[in-house]
């Protein structure tokens, strides 16, 4: 009972100079305590888009947890938890950069070339969304194309969340978006044409990459391997994925988690100029 009424004190203690911090805080707010908010926000927003592009929200839910168990800890006056915690968050920052030191590199990598081009290309956004529309017109006229002569391909349009993990499975192109290539890369005796082309920033980067499948079991018993290919990577991504069957001929596509299908060249460039033009503006 003295352990829970020392507890309850400890805890109307910590809340009570938490409340006076918080007082003396709003008191002394000033321009440079805004500019503090948006500096450690741009921190926070740049550091979360960095896990959700390799697929590490579970390591975020890890590190909430433990700081929910370390500051339960820390009012509840649990010295053997508050000590191991407090170790885990001195360490765990250094094995976390050890661990992730390739991607934190190539984040910085990205942050620093975007903005160097940001401040080079200051002005130049009519272009680049000039260059959308035509990649745009192009996958749509190679899908159109590919339906006819009834080409199985699977033609995955990068957005926010990066596949460079599917990308490394696959043999580097890194050329312009082009009808012609696309139709030429899934020529039913191409060695490339059975897997995955990855377009990003209206550039086809890769060919003949492995997707993974759906798990679910409540989908069309008749849709092939590409159309469950192309489900798995909108369960794990933002992509845009278009999916040409090789036995019907229909254009399908696949984002968010859903497959819809029957596309003509002019639905299927409706729906790429919404979901694709706004992030090039």
């Amino acid at each position: 009972m003295n352990f829970l009424l020392d507890s309850a004190t400890r805890g109307g203690n910590f809340f009570d100079k938490f409340s006076s911090d918080i007082g003396a805080a709003f008191r002394d707010f000033s321009v440079f305590d805004v500019i503090d908010i948006v500096v450690l926000t741009a921190v926070f927003v740049l550091a979360f888009s960095f896990l959700k592009s390799r697929k590490a929200g579970a390591l975020l839910v890890g590190i909430g947890v433990c700081l929910l168990v370390w500051f339960a800890s820390l009012v509840l006056g649990l010295k053997g938890t508050y000590v191991v915690f407090s170790g885990i968050f001195q360490f765990g920052a250094l094995a976390l950069i050890i661990l992730f030191q390739p991607d934190i590199r190539d984040a910085l990598e990205r942050i620093g070339s975007k903005s160097l081009n940001g401040l080079l290309s200051f002005g130049d956004q009519k272009k680049k969304h000039q260059i959308f529309s035509t990649a745009i017109d192009q996958i749509c006229t190679a899908a159109t194309n590919l339906a006819l002569t009834k080409t199985g391909a699977l033609i995955v349009i990068e957005r926010t969340t990066k596949l460079e993990e599917i990308v490394q499975t696959g043999i580097t192109i890194n050329a312009d978006v082009n009808s012609f290539l696309l139709r030429n890369l899934f020529f039913n005796k191409a060695p490339l044409h059975d897997g995955a082309v990855i377009i990003r920033d209206a550039e086809i980067v890769a060919a003949g990459c492995l997707l993974p499948l759906t798990r679910r079991q409540d989908i069309d018993a008749d849709l092939g391997t590409r159309h469950r290919a192309a489900l798995g990577m909108s369960e794990t991504s933002d992509a845009v994925i278009i999916v040409i069957s090789e036995e019907t001929g229909v254009i399908s596509v696949a984002h968010d988690c859903e497959l819809t299908r029957n596309y003509t060249h002019e639905s299927l460039r409706a729906l790429l100029r919404a979901k694709l033009l706004k992030n090039s503006k």
